[in-house]
């Protein structure tokens, strides 16, 4: 009996690592497709299980509309870090494939493209893959890298990448930039900037040229002479010891403030309220830091700035009496 008992043990075995396999893939190939069903619907899954990249329903109450996105998938509320159609939702039924010209086409039930990732390179594409960064990258047959996330940022920033000059980050389809500045609706009238990096060129000092995100935490400007100038306000940066234990994003919020978030990784944490946690935020008060010349200012027309974190790096506006 020990004997005939003894191959179905190492059947099981040699079994379950190919199973696993299957349900983790981090690459696709040329061809591959995945479409819009009911709720969260993963297409790839970095080695390490922190990124999922798929389709996210626009609002977790209703499996209508989607967004084709990278997310965090190990934490409950399966943060968002980079999408792609973001002013055109999918339907339930939409489709996204990948082909060899154009990279990923997003397409509409009834065939309407809604999206495409913009290839330059005539190499073509033979695959994509989700790494563990949560950058999403195509790759020619050579796996020379043809197009990424990474480089095509939306409302945030993670770890290891890098902003170019000239780069910008969204909230949604409306631009802000690292010197950000509010504009009065509908006028248009754009006020001065609430927040600017600082980086000027001067006898002393050349200019910057990239925003880096540290994998330890810290963002910073590298100028043009290898020197380098913190955003990161005095103490509150990250040290390696901590970011190990934590997910770390730089993201710019609704109201155009700069803030750097961490989000614990231990997923035997009991607690359910559990948040994405402030580091710093840039400006700290923003309904002091920008006095408008003219227009409506920073609340909007008839309203008052209202600070809602004890800390005061987070702003609300609140309606005020005509």
């Amino acid at each position: 009996m020990a004997f005939r008992f003894l191959p179905l043990v190492l059947f099981i075995f040699i079994l379950l690592p190919f199973n696993a396999l299957a349900q983790t893939k981090s690459t696709v190939a040329v061809g591959d497709s995945l479409s819009a069903g009911n709720g969260y619907s993963t297409w790839l899954l970095s080695p390490s299980g922190d990124f999922s990249f798929g389709f996210h329903p626009l609002d977790i109450n209703n499996n209508d509309l989607f967004l084709l996105s990278i997310w965090y998938a190990k934490i409950p509320d399966k943060t968002i870090v980079w999408y792609a159609n973001g002013n055109k939702p999918a339907p339930k039924g939409s489709k996204v494939q990948l082909t060899s010209d154009r990279g990923f086409v997003l397409t509409s039930p009834n065939g309407i493209e809604l999206w495409k990732s913009q290839v330059i390179d005539v190499s073509g594409v033979a695959l994509a893959a989700l790494n563990d960064t949560g950058n999403l990258a195509l790759q020619d047959s050579k796996f020379k890298v043809v197009w990424e996330t990474f480089k095509d940022p939306r409302d945030s920033l993670l770890p290891t990448q890098i902003l170019e000059k000239g780069g910008k980050l969204f909230f949604l389809e409306h631009s802000r930039r690292i010197s950000p500045r509010e504009v009065n609706l509908p006028s248009g009238y754009a006020n001065e900037n609430y927040f600017e990096s600082g980086t000027v060129v001067s006898k002393s000092s050349s200019a910057g040229h990239l925003l880096v995100f540290d994998p330890s935490g810290d963002l910073y400007v590298l100028k043009d002479d290898n020197e380098t100038l913190s955003l990161s306000p005095r103490g509150k940066t990250p040290s390696n010891d901590i970011s190990a234990g934590f997910y770390l994003r730089a993201t710019l919020n609704f109201d155009g403030v700069f803030s750097l978030y961490k989000y614990p990784k231990n997923k035997n944490s009991s607690d359910q309220k559990q948040s994405w946690i402030p580091v710093w935020s840039q400006p700290e008060n923003i309904c002091t830091s920008s006095l408008a010349s003219a227009g409506s200012g920073v609340c909007g027309y008839n309203s008052i700035c209202d600070l809602n974190d004890h800390k005061g790096q987070f702003a609300s506006v609140h309606k005020g009496i005509p």
